[in-house]
């Protein structure tokens, strides 16, 4: 038992040794699994789609057909009410980001220049709480802050203006919309403006360059990484959220997400579901190279 156990240490000795000198295997070791995990589920399931975006369905069977065929892509690229709802999609994608990098630059600026580290601390805190909250509850309470009667018409009823009737409609998605995705425009700001050399904004200062001068000439093209890489989660999960929509927006607000999910729930029609997600992948593929070229990826 004793010359076992020797033997059993001396080869894991000898194991870790040959690790320690060779960085990559070490790597190679520690990055497999999850790697291999993610090729399985992810990859798989995008090849999955891929393939099955160019299948279709029998009209009368409903059964999945396994020939190869364009129609799905064709009646998308060439019906005027699905390019409306993919233009209103990206449309609405792009109105969160700016929306919520104009918000989220004056607040990440306070706290990583101005706030104390109590102060700061407890910003951080406000800011990853809703987070942890259910994405369901946060839907639903707007949903009774803008539902008729609700907290927002007995606001504007208290002090007299007319009632606004925001439910069921693409402004109450919109606002939903730029407050569940605030926090991801926050944090990557943040970092951005956190590494900034106070003495560049010194410099700036000191050439006489005023405050705005200083925020457009300095502070927004070092901080624009940062920008970019939360304009990458807002505008992402804007594209293809369906959830919202269909809870705070009702029958009149269609999007890209809601489209895809009730050919998978009501009409049944898998292949053409797969076909449009593909619109998103595509858009966001393009994206993402955009942001690459900015430098997005090292604000992350």
């Amino acid at each position: 038992m004793e010359h076992a156990s020797q033997v059993n240490v001396t080869w894991g000795t000898r194991v870790s040794a040959a690790l320690w000198r060779r960085p990559w295997a070490r790597a190679t070791l520690l990055l497999t699994p999850p790697l291999a995990w993610f090729v399985l589920l992810y990859l798989a399931a995008l090849v999955v789609l891929l393939v099955t975006a160019f299948w279709q369905i029998n009209p009368f069977t409903t059964n999945i057909e396994r020939v190869w065929s364009l129609n799905n892509l064709t009646t998308i690229f060439t019906s005027p009410a699905y390019l409306r709802i993919i233009g209103r999609t990206v449309a609405m994608a792009a109105a969160v980001t700016v929306v919520d990098a104009v918000v989220a630059f004056p607040f990440a600026y306070y706290m990583a220049r101005i706030a104390s580290p109590r102060t700061r601390t407890a910003l951080f805190v406000a800011i990853l709480l809703p987070l942890w909250a259910s994405y369901l509850a946060k839907v639903y309470s707007w949903l009774l802050i803008f539902t008729h009667g609700g907290l927002l018409d007995w606001s504007l009823g208290q002090i007299g203006a007319s009632q606004v009737h925001l439910i069921y409609t693409n402004w109450a998605v919109f606002t939903v919309f730029c407050y569940l995705w605030l926090p991801f425009m926050i944090i990557p700001v943040y970092a951005a403006l956190e590494r900034i050399p106070p003495s560049q904004i010194e410099a700036s200062q000191d050439l006489g360059a005023r405050t705005w001068r200083t925020t457009r000439s300095v502070l927004f093209p070092l901080a624009l990484p940062g920008i970019v890489a939360g304009s990458i989660f807002t505008f992402s999960l804007t594209l293809g959220d369906y959830i919202t929509p269909l809870l705070v927006g009702g029958t009149s607000a269609t999007f890209i997400g809601n489209v895809i999910y009730s050919n998978i729930g009501i009409a049944n029609n898998v292949p053409f579901a797969a076909a449009m997600a593909l619109v998103p992948i595509a858009i966001m593929a393009i994206y993402l190279l955009g942001a690459r070229a900015l430098g997005a990826f090292e604000a992350i």
